[in-house]
């Protein structure tokens, strides 16, 4: 019987020497189609002389991958299986190479003596300075949170966590203990603070303009205003009043702030007491005192585990009618009498800003200090009301904030 071509090798001219292939349009010889012995040990893929020189994606290339082996014939065919494995192993190489050449994002370090639920606010004004300076979080930077919540004995281990990590900057918040524990922990990644306190006089920076080494940051110059809240607070209660100052004693700026705030009383002739408080039942012990030592008002000084209890501050003020005197508008907020000092969020926001600055190449030594250009001073009606005190004009026509 004579031997009968299917119309799919006629059509291919699968028929003696040369053979045309209808879907690439080429012609091969049965020897080119068995070249290659499926059992030779030295077999290897290699780009058939017909295929395109362009990449392996090239149209002609792919049509390669679907030709049926029927008209391929057993070379060619074994050829196409390699191609396949050869193009399924490269195409997976490609995401990794891809990944591969994406630089490490930056990761910010950011460590504060405060808890992260009050702090929000305080964070998300931080994130505004970060994202003017062209980063934003999860898409170009990464930022690692330490939270204290009031605990200065845990930050020398947060600090070091961070220097282990060699994060690219640090943001030390929340007065001076993280600064301190941070400086401690490294000598090189830049650090940018916000503290109360003056940053020449603590040692942190060699001046303002130029702070030297991988310091600088945004002073709230709070400490400076303690005498300020002395006169404000007296312009409130009566001559005669003995008056309180609340310190944390953990905190290096306790020592140099009642210095000054019994410099002001001597020179006011105001009597003064000092009481001290380092934890949440401290906070009540003091407020006790007051009273048994005939105190009947208090001036609380900056201190960022004060901020995080200001709720409590606020109710113990109430609670034993004591009109009370603060750094932040955020205590005048959660119910506080009055407050006189400088905008938080906005040093958030200014800190941001240098960190996104640090993250582009400037030097920490580089980057003046960033000091405050305005106090607000806020009073809060509703509490007053409840005290029974009568704020005096002079002093309503001075705020720049009546909360009612």
């Amino acid at each position: 019987m004579p031997h009968r071509m299917s119309p799919l090798m006629a059509q291919s001219g699968r028929h003696g020497g040369a053979q045309r292939c209808p879907l690439l349009g080429v012609k091969r010889t049965s020897a080119e189609l068995c070249e290659m012995s499926a059992n030779d040990p030295k077999r290897t893929w290699q780009r058939p002389a017909w295929m395109s020189k362009g990449t392996i994606l090239d149209p002609k290339n792919v049509i390669f991958l679907f030709i049926p082996d029927v008209v391929l014939g057993a070379g060619e065919a074994m050829r196409r299986r390699e191609f396949i494995v050869f193009v399924g192993s490269t195409a997976a190489a490609w995401p990794l190479a891809a990944r591969a050449q994406q630089p490490a994002m930056p990761v910010i370090g950011f460590i504060s003596s405060r808890s992260p639920d009050e702090s929000a606010s305080a964070v998300v004004a931080f994130r505004q300075g970060l994202a003017e300076a062209g980063y934003v979080e999860g898409q170009n930077v990464e930022i690692s949170f330490r939270w204290a919540e009031g605990d200065y004995d845990r930050l020398p281990m947060m600090a070091a966590d961070l220097a282990r990590r060699q994060v690219t900057a640090i943001l030390a918040t929340g007065g001076n203990p993280p600064v301190l524990a941070v400086k401690a922990a490294t000598a090189t990644i830049p650090i940018v603070f916000i503290i109360g306190s003056d940053p020449v006089e603590v040692g942190f920076v060699a001046s303002l303009n130029r702070p030297g080494g991988n310091v600088t940051g945004v002073s709230l110059f709070t400490s400076l205003l303690v005498a300020k809240r002395l006169e404000l607070l007296r312009e409130l209660v009566p001559a005669g009043t003995i008056i309180g100052f609340l310190v944390n004693p953990d905190n290096s700026n306790a020592r140099p702030d009642t210095a000054v705030m019994q410099a002001a009383a001597a020179r006011l002739g105001q009597k003064l007491i000092v009481l001290s408080a380092r934890t949440e039942q401290d906070i009540d012990l003091a407020f006790a005192s007051l009273g048994q030592q005939q105190a009947t008002a208090l001036v609380v000084n900056t201190d960022a585990f004060f901020l995080t209890r200001r709720n409590q501050l606020a109710s113990l003020e109430a609670r034993y009618a004591i009109p009370t005197i603060h750094d932040l508008r955020e205590y005048t907020a959660a119910g506080g009498l009055i407050s006189y000092g400088t905008n938080l969020p906005n040093a958030y926001r200014q800190a941001g800003i240098y960190v996104g600055r640090i993250l582009k190449g400037d030097k920490p030594s580089d980057l003046p200090v960033q000091e405050p250009t305005k106090f607000d001073l806020v009073i809060n009606l509703k509490t007053a009301k409840a005290l029974g005190i009568t704020i005096p004009p002079s002093l309503l026509v001075r705020a720049d904030e009546v909360i009612e």
